[in-house]
């Protein structure tokens, strides 16, 4: 594939390797919902709105957090290649499928914190079957709520007994209405638990188990009824609520920011991490979450977290799929002239660019 050098100072060799970290960002049922363009002084980073999932995601708030998370993967990658990222946050209401746009700020070389988390981002993965019964260790517990608040985010861990039996009916509520639901299992099946090849989707080799009768917290089948029942489901993982200031477009690309910061860092400490994304799809559910955590930040994501063993990756989508073409005409790729730019010191403390 060749890419027009030029944009952040990178080669075409260094354009690929960052382009292909951001597409290695999870999204809901793997539809990889991005594209970029490649501008003089920069990348663009837009929602590929024809990937929204209009029955589970209506609003596309989590097509956001996907995004959010390609834009987190992003930025670490240019970290490591000496690119001090310079980020500006859906700058142009014309264009809202345009979510961001980075150009160079500077030049810096990565902390060795940022090593580690760049270090994970192919490692990462969604683990979607059992767990072991292991705990997950008090540091690595610590070092996923930092993760968390480092963007601006908080991340509650449901360990009190009585609120893991409410969350557990909960997600089982929300889980038998969304299976009530044709459509909902329609548009499921359309990207789940397939065999032949594609670039996208959740292949039943990485579906995982089929939900037990009496399971609580793996409840979805992404293996299309091909595989067996789980044995030795773990009774007590890890469950992690991201939670973010409000609900909108700015908070949810940032709280995608701190979803991807918190898999990185799970990663880096060796867990395997799953999804439970109906307790946030439904919204009267989504609601009792929010009560039930006792905050006034709505919950983003929820996360099913522990020791598990690898599995394999889900495929992805070849770069050529994912660059747009130049934009025409002069000014092509220009902020509007009040837009404001903020330099981004990178992933972590400290960081000048509250929003990422």
């Amino acid at each position: 594939m060749m890419i027009e050098t030029g944009s952040l100072g990178l080669t075409e060799e260094e354009l690929q390797d960052v382009l292909g970290a951001a597409a290695r960002a999870p999204s809901l049922h793997n539809t990889q919902p991005w594209l970029f363009r490649l501008v003089p002084d920069g990348i663009e980073l837009h929602a590929d709105l024809g990937r929204r999932l209009p029955v589970a995601d209506p609003s596309g708030r989590e097509l956001r957090l996907a995004c959010g998370a390609a834009l987190f993967n992003l930025r670490l990658a240019l970290i490591g290649h000496g690119v001090r990222p310079l980020v500006t946050l859906l700058p142009d209401p014309a264009r809202p499928d345009l979510v961001a746009v980075v150009r160079r700020g500077g030049s810096r070389p990565p902390t060795p914190e940022q090593r580690r988390l760049l270090e994970a981002v192919p490692r990462r993965r969604t683990n979607r079957r059992p767990f072991t019964d292991a705990l997950v260790p008090t540091p690595a517990r610590h070092a996923l709520r930092r993760a968390a608040l480092d963007e601006g985010a908080w991340l509650d861990l449901v360990t009190d007994p009585v609120q893991r039996v409410e969350l557990g009916a909960l997600a089982r509520r929300a889980h038998e209405r969304q299976m009530a639901d044709p459509e909902f299992v329609a548009e499921l099946e359309r990207w789940t638990g397939y065999g032949e090849e594609r670039t996208d989707g959740v292949p039943a080799a990485a579906g995982g188990p089929l939900p037990g009768p009496n399971a609580t917290w793996v409840l979805r089948d992404f293996s299309g009824g091909t595989a067996r029942a789980a044995d030795g489901v773990e009774a007590e993982p890890l469950i992690a609520v991201l939670s973010a200031h409000s609900d909108g477009p700015r908070e949810e690309v940032r709280a995608g920011h701190a979803m991807q910061r918190v898999l990185l860092t799970a990663t880096a400490h060796g867990l395997a991490v799953s999804f439970l994304s109906q307790l946030v799809e439904c919204p009267d559910v989504r609601e009792a979450l929010r009560r039930l955590i006792g905050g006034a930040r709505p919950p983003q994501v929820v996360l099913r977290i522990g020791q598990g063993w690898p599995v394999p990756g889900t495929p992805r989508r070849p770069l050529t799929e994912l660059l747009l073409p130049p934009a025409d005409g002069p000014g092509a790729g220009e902020l509007p002239g009040d837009a404001p730019l903020h330099a981004d010191d990178g992933p972590g403390p400290g960081s000048t660019d509250h929003h990422t």
